[in-house]
């Protein structure tokens, strides 16, 4: 069996932070990442297929929860320059990247902190609340994830979610379970976009 060897020149490569830059829904960005984190080379399929179905209003509060290097979030910031987005996540390093993306593509009105799902969220409450979901988390986490968007929401505010295509029927279950509505919005070979509101 062959051994591999990685040379002093390619680790130090892959040491140093990921840059790349995409155009998001007409605007461009520039993205600074690292190995570990979400998609670190490009902005990946499902959070574009979530963002092009999300009914954004300028003066609207986000919340991007699980937000990675931000594209979520910085998305939202931009499309809702009268609001705030609040960008979480609960690893450090992806927190870090994403305060840095803000800052680097000049969004001010960005917070960006390290939360466990929404424990540090507080009483907060918000327009759009957005999650590409993690398919491995558990069934658990995904209806801390549903009882807490409602709580965190304002009277007919939304929870838009991507996920893989295997969570779809579960999602609209446990969607109509905890909102009492749920709607597809998109359905592709990979991923489904859905939403949910707060009734008033």
């Amino acid at each position: 069996m062959s051994k591999t060897t990685v040379d002093a020149a390619t680790l130090a490569r892959w040491r140093q932070d990921i840059v790349f830059s995409e155009n998001v829904l007409g605007d461009d960005y520039t993205f600074r990442s690292t190995w570990g984190i979400f998609s670190p080379k490009a902005v990946d399929e499902g959070s574009r297929l979530l963002l092009e179905h999300v009914d954004f209003k300028p003066d609207a509060d986000c919340l991007d929860v699980g937000c990675g290097y931000g594209v979520l979030g910085m998305v939202m910031a931009k499309k809702c320059p009268q609001g705030t987005s609040v960008l979480l996540d609960k690893d450090f390093v992806a927190v870090d990247y994403a305060r840095k993306n803000c800052e680097a593509n000049g969004l001010k009105n960005t917070e960006v902190f390290l939360s466990n799902g929404f424990n540090q969220v507080g009483d907060r409450k918000f327009d759009i609340i957005l999650s590409n979901l993690p398919a491995k988390v558990g069934n658990e986490q995904h209806y801390l994830y549903l009882y807490d968007a409602l709580a965190h929401l304002k009277p007919g505010g939304k929870f838009y979610v991507v996920t893989i295509n295997g969570l779809r029927e579960f999602i609209a279950r446990t969607f109509k379970e905890v909102f009492g509505n749920y709607d597809k919005l998109k359905q592709g070979k990979v991923y489904t976009v859905a939403v949910a509101e707060k009734q008033a």
